[in-house]
């Protein structure tokens, strides 16, 4: 009795283990650079941003393009157009399977965003004034980055930045217009500002819920004393953190449900948004 007792628990075990939602985090004990998955052939070399490279076949392999158009409110929509290639959200962190995964988008050799899919509106305050170049570039869900002859599989656009206060910019191939649009209408208030701090790895207040009613707006503010990617899941909201400054990020809290907020390259839950 006692044998098939402890099957029967070892089983219930496994499958806790295996429910709920699929987890958006490496697996304990493995890095994010870590290779989970067979595909491929994993290179001793990285992506310049220490996400090593899984290298390819030329032929069947990953490509993508990125396309920059001014928005009519506030910086740019960005597209990309993916070749051999799907986004997968919801297995990111998992195994990296053949031509799946997620991308990073960097602004001048700096990461700014995580994209999982290929839409993205980039807002006028994350570009400075001046001449940009973006590079978006795909990776597996392991976080280790597609490669193919030894090089990342990327794509780039040039992107011009106007003076603080005027709205969007151009990217290469877009006329730049000769006069000032009009002003964009104010973004409505947050029903629900959300403050929090992170320092030496420790999140202030500590990780709560944040309950809010759908349709309801709300503000996260938060500081961190590293640089890091401010990610909403569920809503596909990203944000880059930068080392002891306060940034902000709105969201329309539209879709019920219980979604974590977290920073990306710490790894660290700064709170539950909880929509009824």
């Amino acid at each position: 009795m006692a044998p098939l007792f402890l099957v029967l628990l070892l089983a219930g075990g496994a499958s806790a283990g295996c429910g709920g939602r699929a987890t958006t985090h490496h697996k304990p004990g493995t890095s994010h650079e870590q290779a989970t998955g067979s595909v491929g052939t994993l290179l001793a070399a990285d992506d310049g941003a220490g996400h090593r490279l899984r290298e390819v076949p030329a032929e069947g392999a990953p490509q993508v393009r990125i396309a920059a158009r001014p928005d009519a409110e506030d910086g740019w929509n960005l597209q990309l157009a993916v070749e051999n290639f799907r986004f997968t959200p919801d297995s990111t962190g998992g195994a990296a399977l053949p031509g799946a995964g997620h991308a990073h988008l960097e602004l001048d050799g700096r990461k700014i965003a995580r994209l999982y899919g290929p839409w993205f509106h980039l807002p006028a305050a994350q570009v400075p004034e001046g001449p940009h170049m973006l590079t978006v570039r795909l990776h597996a869900d392991d976080h280790t980055a597609w490669a193919v002859s030894g090089r990342p599989v990327e794509g780039e656009t040039r992107l011009t930045a106007g003076a603080p206060g005027r709205t969007g910019g151009h990217s290469h191939g877009d006329a730049a217009s000769s006069s000032p649009g009009p002003r964009p209408a104010p973004e409505p208030q947050a029903d629900r500002t959300v403050t929090l701090t992170v320092r030496d790895g420790k999140v202030t207040p500590a990780p709560g819920r944040t309950e809010l009613k759908r349709g309801d707006r709300v503000a996260l503010r938060v500081t961190s004393d590293r640089a890091d990617t401010l990610h909403v899941h569920g809503y596909d909201k990203e944000l880059a953190l930068r080392a002891g400054q306060e940034v902000t990020l709105t969201l329309t809290a539209d879709r019920s449900g219980l979604f974590e907020v977290e920073t990306h390259e710490s790894g660290l839950v700064l709170t539950q948004l909880l929509v009824r």
